[in-house]
């Protein structure tokens, strides 16, 4: 393993060694299940969005549960479940848990915050999350104490709250910045922003150079979300989820730039449609990356 202080690019040769085809005899239950809670009123577009990229990367279950609960069916992707969010800290293994896309900062979404904490499966928490979690010293605590595989996904602002620092300080020194959280928090975080970083306790940090000022648009850190989810509900360890999810987005970016789609007015859900198809390439093969008619 790398030290620490080795900074390691994230190239497409390293993710492609991480995925294989899909056995023959497949079924929904061996590809995993990923939980969304959060979609306060107002908010329900980023649940729904982190929602609709689990399935597009191909997790075999998808449950949304809305904080707002007067929505019955996601008209756009009905195969998304939409259960009351306490229904959602019920998954078993294989399985991984998101906290925060639209998620608010009241009392209840404190309590199921710390309640996902709670259940064995691998946790991502990203934005309202990240802003309850830097709030409250119980669900720090609840964190480090964690016996299940964690993930953090902060833009720079967020870990300026995490870690109580201007957001400038952070940009300042973004590599140290991963190391504190890394070091505070106990478990792997994804620094957001261009070229991403990406660092577990004990491992290398990564560094991504995909993507592009198309991304700057509401919405991409939910549907990064759920591709990540989605990969480590499919059995990728968490930390290569996240180095795979974080080089992913950005090359389905790009692609979608090379396509006419971008960069001004590229949106989050049309990423996630190039990021299916540049997946399905990598694993079996077919169209090559500048070839996005298909899509």
């Amino acid at each position: 393993m790398h030290a620490p202080d080795v900074l390691q690019t994230i190239t497409r040769e390293v993710c492609q060694a991480w995925l294989a085809p899909r056995p023959q005899d497949s079924h929904k239950g061996v590809f995993g299940s990923v939980g969304i809670i959060g979609g306060v009123a107002g908010m329900l577009g980023a649940a729904l969005l982190a929602g609709r990229a689990a399935l597009w990367l191909g997790a075999g279950r998808v449950y949304v549960g809305l904080l707002d609960e007067r929505l019955a069916v996601d008209l756009v992707q009905p195969e998304l479940m939409l259960p009351p969010p306490e229904a959602v800290l019920s998954l078993s293994a294989p399985a991984c848990l998101v906290v925060g896309p639209g998620l608010g900062r009241s009392e209840r979404a404190v309590r199921l915050l710390y309640e996902a904490m709670q259940v064995p499966v691998s946790l991502l928490i990203d934005a309202d999350g990240l802003n309850l979690l830097a709030a409250t010293p119980a669900l720090q605590t609840a964190l480090r104490e964690r016996g299940q595989p964690s993930l953090l996904t902060p833009h720079p602002g967020e870990a300026g709250r995490l870690l109580g620092l201007a957001t400038r300080a952070i940009q300042a020194d973004r590599v140290g910045s991963i190391r504190a959280l890394v070091e505070r928090y106990g478990c792997t975080v994804v620094l957001k922003g261009a070229g991403s970083l990406i660092s577990s306790p004990g491992g290398r940090t990564w560094r991504n150079s995909t993507g592009n000022p198309g991304m700057a648009a509401p919405g991409m850190g939910d549907v990064l979300a759920g591709m990540i989810a989605a990969l480590a509900a499919q059995g990728l360890p968490l930390e290569q989820a996240a180095v795979l999810g974080v080089y992913l987005h950005g090359a389905a970016a790009d692609a979608a730039v090379a396509a006419g789609a971008g960069p001004v007015g590229l949106t989050a859900g049309e990423v996630v449609r190039y990021a299916r198809h540049l997946l399905n390439t990598w694993v079996y093969g077919g169209t090559t990356l500048e070839d996005t008619s298909a899509v």
